[in-house]
C-alpha cells in the first residue's frame, strides 16, 4: 500500500485500452500538460490548506462522450455556472491524502488505493459518475511528480492532495447531473493540532445517522458541523465528540475516527472503535490503527474490538479508572490525543499521554512506514 513515487516499477499501474465509449474509463494516458510558466515562492511550513501548489489536474465529464482528456495546468480559479448543481444540491465530494519525503529523499504515497476505493464508493452514493480508480491515481502520480517540489524536505510536515468531485448540471432540477468535474489540488501541510484535543459533547446535534451519508466523504458532513463547534468553543473545547442515539453512542470527534484503550468490563484490555454501521467514516488511518493492532494482539491486548460505545461506558471506565487513554484518527491530524471533554455540564479529564502510550506507539509506528523508516 506504500506507493513509491520514482520507482517506475512500484509505481506502475495498469492502463486500460483507452476509448470514449467506456464512459467510465478515464484516459490517463492522453493526459495533457500544460506547465506554469511564474512558479510561486515556497514557503516555510504555513496553516493546513492555505498554500497551494504551482498546478492542478482537472478532467471533465459529461453523460454524452463520458470523460475528457485530463489535464494538468497551473493552478486557478474555476468556472461554474450559477446553477451548478454543485452549489445549489452539494452534489459533490472529496478525498485527502497525503504524499511524504522519506529519510531516503524519495516520495511515497501511504495506501492510496483505499483512499480510491471510497472516493468510488462516495460517487456512487453521490450519483456522480464512475471513473477508472488505477488511472486516476496515475494522473495524481503525475502531478506530484510536477509539483514534487513542494514537499517539505525537514520534519514532520508533507504535502496533502485533496481530490474532489463535483456535479456541474448547469440546471435548477434536482436530478443526476449529466455533467461533472473532476479536480486535484495539493497544498502543504503541517500539524493539524498542536496540542492534545478538547471535546464537547452534546446529544443535540447529530454529525450523521444510519441511512445517511456519514460514510461518505462529502461536503455537507462538514458545513453542517460549523455551528455546533462553535458552541463547543463556547465552553473551551477545541471540537466536537459527536454522540448518536438514546444512549449516547460516541461516533466520531471532529472529523476523527475514535479509539478507546481500556480495561473493559470483563476486566480484559481492549482496543476499541465504533462499528462502521453507516455513521461512520472508513478512515485510512483508522484502517491501518486497526491493522496495526492486529499484529500486536497476540501478548500486548486482549481483545481488538469494533463495537458500539457509549458515554455511559466511558465514565463508568473513568470512575472505576479503567480508561488508559482515548485518541482520535486521521489523514490531517494522523494520531491525536484527547486530554479531556465537556459532558452533562462536567469537565472530564482523561488520562495522560506518555511516550509508552499505546497511541504514540501507532504514530511512531505509522510515521516510520509513511517515510520509510
Amino acid at each position: 500500500g506504500l506507493w513509491v513515487l520514482n520507482n517506475t516499477s512500484a509505481m506502475s499501474s495498469h492502463v486500460l485500452n483507452h476509448s470514449h465509449q467506456h464512459l467510465s474509463s478515464l484516459p490517463e494516458s492522453d493526459l495533457v500538460v500544460q506547465l506554469s510558466t511564474s512558479l510561486k515562492t515556497k514557503p516555510d511550513v504555513v496553516d493546513f490548506g492555505t498554500v497551494f501548489t504551482d498546478h492542478m489536474l482537472t478532467v471533465e465529464w459529461n453523460a454524452n462522450d463520458g470523460w475528457q482528456t485530463p489535464l494538468i495546468r497551473p493552478f486557478g480559479d474555476l468556472s461554474l455556472h450559477p446553477a451548478c448543481s454543485a452549489l445549489h444540491y452539494a452534489v459533490e465530494l472529496f478525498e485527502g491524502l497525503k504524499v511524504y519525503r522519506g529519510d531516503d529523499k524519495r516520495l511515497r504515497l501511504f495506501r492510496p488505493l483505499l483512499n480510491m476505493e471510497r472516493m468510488s464508493k462516495s460517487a456512487e452514493r453521490a450519483c456522480l459518475p464512475a471513473f477508472d480508480q488505477s488511472e486516476l491515481l496515475g494522473c495524481i502520480k503525475r502531478l506530484i511528480e510536477i509539483d514534487q517540489d513542494w514537499v517539505p524536505h525537514l520534519g514532520p510536515a508533507c504535502l496533502y492532495i485533496r481530490p474532489t468531485f463535483i456535479g456541474t448540471e448547469p440546471s435548477l432540477g434536482v436530478k443526476k447531473p449529466n455533467r461533472a468535474l473532476l479536480y486535484v489540488i495539493m497544498c502543504q501541510a503541517g500539524s493539524y493540532f498542536n496540542t492534545e484535543l478538547s471535546l464537547w459533547a452534546d446529544p443535540k446535534y447529530t454529525r450523521a445517522w444510519k441511512g445517511g451519508t456519514g460514510d461518505c466523504k462529502m461536503g455537507g458532513n462538514y458545513g453542517g458541523t460549523l455551528f455546533a463547534q462553535l458552541e463547543a468553543g463556547s465552553y473551551g473545547c477545541q471540537q466536537v465528540l459527536w454522540l448518536y442515539g438514546e444512549d449516547h453512542q460516541i461516533t466520531e470527534g471532529g472529523t476523527m475516527n475514535i479509539f478507546l484503550h481500556w480495561i473493559n468490563e470483563d476486566g480484559d484490555e481492549e482496543l476499541a472503535t465504533p462499528p462502521l454501521d453507516g455513521t461512520i467514516l472508513p478512515g485510512v488511518t483508522r484502517q491501518s490503527i486497526l491493522d496495526l493492532a492486529r499484529k500486536w494482539h497476540s501478548g500486548f491486548l486482549n481483545s481488538l474490538l469494533e463495537r458500539y460505545l457509549t458515554m455511559g461506558q466511558l465514565c463508568s471506565a473513568l470512575k472505576q479508572q479503567r480508561l488508559k487513554e482515548m485518541f482520535g484518527s486521521g489523514t490531517a491530524c494522523r494520531v491525536c490525543h484527547i486530554g479531556s471533554i465537556v459532558y452533562e455540564e462536567k469537565n472530564l479529564q482523561l488520562p495522560n499521554q506518555d511516550k509508552h502510550s499505546l497511541s504514540s506507539r501507532i504514530a511512531t509506528e505509522l510515521t516510520d512506514i509513511q517515510v520509510s523508516r
